[in-house]
């Protein structure tokens, strides 16, 4: 895993271009729910891409880097909860939006998981910050 920044992650990229595709779709809610729902669900799915920033950030150290990546993952979820309740309340009526962002947030948090078991992986083969293999240096 050799990743130069955090833009080279397929995960970023995928949530950076979700996260802008969100904040469009808020921005044409009811006035009702512009401020509340559409506030909340802009700030999900940017929080999406701020956790791989920051977990990137600090990837030298496995446990915070895969507390960051959980928090991506409950993200997604909370994402994908309000796009559902903005469905289901009327607030949001365009059902093959409303799909593809469900199928989309979906598949993004099955990349992060497969992101998570591949730190998980380097971390136990190698220590990151040294680049010291973990059983020559007692980890």
């Amino acid at each position: 895993m050799s990743y130069q920044s955090y833009k080279d992650l397929d995960i970023y990229q995928i949530a950076q271009k979700l996260a802008i595709e969100i904040h469009h779709l808020s921005m044409e809610l009811p006035k009702y729910e512009l401020y509340e729902q559409g506030s909340q669900i802009r700030r999900s799915s940017k929080s999406i891409v701020a956790n791989i920033v920051e977990g990137f950030g600090r990837r030298r150290y496995k446990k915070e880097f895969i507390q960051f990546l959980t928090y991506v993952l409950a993200s997604c979820d909370e994402t994908k909860e309000h796009i559902e309740l903005l469905y289901k309340t009327g607030s949001f009526k365009d059902e093959i939006l409303y799909n593809y962002f469900i199928q989309k947030y979906s598949e993004l948090g099955r990349k992060v998981s497969n992101f998570i078991k591949a730190v998980v992986k380097a971390h136990n083969k190698y220590d990151l910050s040294t680049g010291i293999r973990n059983h020559e240096s007692g980890i």
